[in-house]
């Protein structure tokens, strides 16, 4: 299954609902498809700027467990919007300006280590272990390191700094790391389209 703007709109649908308290998310019925397998999922918001000229993040959460599509996106449309902690809550004067991506996680594959993957391509999870004995992990989704213009060392180092490590990165750290190398099916969707999709959906409903 590929991941649709219809996924995306679904999480627009729930969050106005919470925002604007117009009843339990859970009677919110979903509009595609449920039969197919679960998949680990990611929910990401971001919001425009002042100008309108550029998107930028508003929050991001999912999960690396196979869920129910209905209900994975329920939960993380709502955690990814109001409990990322490196951002404050979504308030509903916000929502003009967001739109709204869905990834459905597939093809989750170990690496042979740290540089066996490739920028564009592939999402990385790292594990590692910090001095204290501590186990942590970090994730970017496919689409990052391209983004932002890094390479495979420098994508690595910014995870390690993510996952809350905070010493000298060596090379030999990053040999340590356990990296799984994994691909994704992404939509996106503005809050300008989700209006117009939710009103011709009203228009040729029954």
């Amino acid at each position: 299954m590929e991941a649709t703007k219809e996924h995306c709109a679904y999480c627009f649908d729930v969050l106005l609902a919470h925002l604007s308290r117009t009843g339990p998310q859970s009677r919110i019925t979903a509009t595609f498809d449920n039969r197919s397998k679960d998949y680990p999922l990611f929910v990401t918001w971001q919001k425009k700027s002042s100008a309108g000229d550029e998107e930028r993040l508003r929050g991001c959460i999912g999960n690396f467990s196979p869920m129910r599509l209905d209900s994975g996106l329920r939960e993380y449309a709502l955690t990814s919007a109001l409990r990322d902690t490196r951002f404050h809550p979504i308030a509903l004067n916000e929502v003009p300006r967001l739109s709204c991506s869905v990834s459905l996680l597939t093809d989750f594959e170990d690496a042979d280590d740290y540089m066996d993957w490739e920028v564009g391509v592939h999402g990385v999870w790292i594990e590692f272990q910090t001095p204290n004995g501590r186990k942590k992990t970090s994730t970017f989704l496919p689409e990052i390191a391209e983004e932002q213009g890094w390479s495979k060392i420098e994508t690595i180092d910014h995870l390690l700094r993510k996952g809350g490590y905070e010493l000298t990165i060596t090379d030999e750290f990053r040999r340590s790391t356990k990296l799984t190398r994994y691909q994704s099916q992404k939509a996106h969707l503005s809050y300008d389209e989700y209006t117009v999709l939710r009103k011709h959906s009203r228009a040729t409903g029954p």
